[in-house]
């Protein structure tokens, strides 16, 4: 009987932790940003906001695929309670950006529409968000909570 409790005890135990890392921000992506249009930034796990007024609440992150899946918030000026692909990519060589953005989808029905909708070229970042360049993101103050 013990044994069968410590092995229900462990799967829901590991069951857990997998939830909760799999929604985690990459570390590069978490703080306080500029980017290359000098507007700020603050990225959490669970938030994304664009200074000073424009809120995406992140439901999922995709570390694998580099996107996440937000809800716009509700008093957001365009497109509030509708959905948000973002996608986003690493740079070597082009500091002190070290990563970018890609507002894929921002204006989807439903967190799935977003999520299946959305086309990037990683490849090209000057031209691969829907013909224009990803933001670059340089960090301006490390892991805020807000």
């Amino acid at each position: 009987m013990k044994l069968i409790l410590t092995l229900i005890f462990s799967f829901f135990l590991v069951s857990s932790f997998a939830q909760t890392t799999k929604n985690k921000a990459p570390e590069f992506a978490m703080g306080n940003f500029t980017d290359d249009y000098k507007i700020t930034y603050t990225v959490n796990d669970t938030l994304w906001i664009q200074h000073p007024n424009t809120k995406y609440h992140i439901i999922k992150w995709n570390p694998e695929l580099q996107y996440l899946i937000a809800k716009n918030d509700s008093n957001n000026k365009a497109d509030a309670n509708k959905y948000t692909r973002i996608d986003y990519m690493t740079f070597t060589g082009m500091e002190p950006f070290k990563w970018g953005f890609c507002l894929t989808v921002y204006d989807a029905e439903s967190d799935k529409v977003a999520e299946e909708t959305a086309y990037v070229d990683r490849k090209n970042p000057k031209k691969g968000c829907n013909g224009y360049p990803f933001s670059r993101m340089k960090i301006t103050e490390l892991k805020s909570t807000n």
